[in-house]
């Protein structure tokens, strides 16, 4: 336990099912927070020294967006305002996040970007706050770890997402629907949510924590053709289970985890990667939460309470 415990308030609870990334790194924040003597909330109390923005807009989960937030300040001129940006308008094809997130860092503290890739993406439009690092999301390992494999003496090649946003690949992934329709020595599986338009695929309902990492795990082959995603846990789950993970040209944070020799361009190139049948290995090994989280709790401690 430190010396100075902080009350850091988090606008965002842990949802217990399937959910996107962001809900196992709010998990994390909660448990490593407590771990290290801080007292970890997710409401407005009396004498705050963090307000953590896990997203600037208010949750019906939760109700805390940017605006309460800078309001408590007014009162609490001390506390430090610290917000994670793990979103951008080309991600979803929007076109409001960049401006949304723009007109937040005037009043940051400090930025932590999910990527270098976020980073820059975001620097480039004028980011205002000029405090920030970029730090890695990390994985559950003793759940996402190499596995047995099917061996049913085909190459089973996989993806997953929790959301069914098209940008997620789904017109390379119809693609490859298709393809192993038509050579049986390949198969492809599909975990999450989808879009209904699968004849060949396996599909996967949504699964999380241990299910999904033994499901995940069995796979000879690791596909992702998701655009400008911030960072991917997809990715960084598929590199923990020692899968051969290649990426779209255009995946954003996708490309900084794989590796810029494992990306493909269109489905014509992917496919000759597909029946090449030699993958290449992945160099980045993900490091796990608690790691993660540390390093959150390292930057509160040391550099936001000067």
């Amino acid at each position: 336990m430190i010396s100075t415990p902080m009350k850091i308030l988090i606008n965002r609870q842990v949802v217990n099912g399937p959910w996107g990334g962001g809900n196992k790194f709010v998990k994390a924040f909660y448990e490593i927070g407590t771990s290290r003597g801080h007292k970890i909330t997710n409401t407005f109390e009396d004498n705050i020294d963090l307000i953590f923005l896990q997203d600037p807009r208010p949750s019906a989960i939760v109700g805390i967006g940017i605006n309460e937030a800078i309001h408590y300040r007014k009162f609490c001129k001390n506390t430090k305002l610290v917000q994670r940006i793990n979103e951008c308008d080309a991600r979803k094809n929007t076109d409001f996040m960049d401006a949304l997130l723009l007109s937040c860092s005037e009043w940051l503290d400090y930025t932590v970007f999910v990527s270098n890739w976020m980073q820059n993406y975001h620097l480039t439009k004028g980011w205002k706050c000029k405090n920030y690092s970029a730090i890695y999301n990390g994985v559950d390992l003793d759940i996402f770890q190499k596995r047995e494999k099917i061996n049913n003496g085909k190459i089973n090649i996989v993806t997953h997402h929790w959301s069914d946003n098209f940008m997620k690949g789904f017109d390379f992934y119809n693609e490859i629907d298709k393809f192993v329709g038509e050579n049986e020595n390949f198969t492809f599986t599909y975990i999450g949510r989808e879009i209904g338009t699968f004849k060949n695929t396996k599909v996967v309902p949504p699964i999380f924590g241990e299910e999904l990492g033994k499901e995940l795990g069995k796979y000879d082959l690791y596909i992702s053709a998701s655009r400008f995603d911030p960072g991917p846990n997809h990715i960084l789950e598929s590199l923990a289970c020692k899968i051969p993970t290649y990426v779209h040209a255009e995946g954003g944070g996708c490309i900084e985890f794989a590796g810029e020799d494992m990306v493909f361009k269109d489905i014509e190139e992917l496919l000759s990667i597909i029946t090449s049948k030699k993958y290449k290995q992945n160099k980045m090994q993900p490091t796990d939460w608690e790691s993660c989280l540390n390093q959150y709790f390292d930057l509160f401690e040391k550099d936001l309470t000067k």
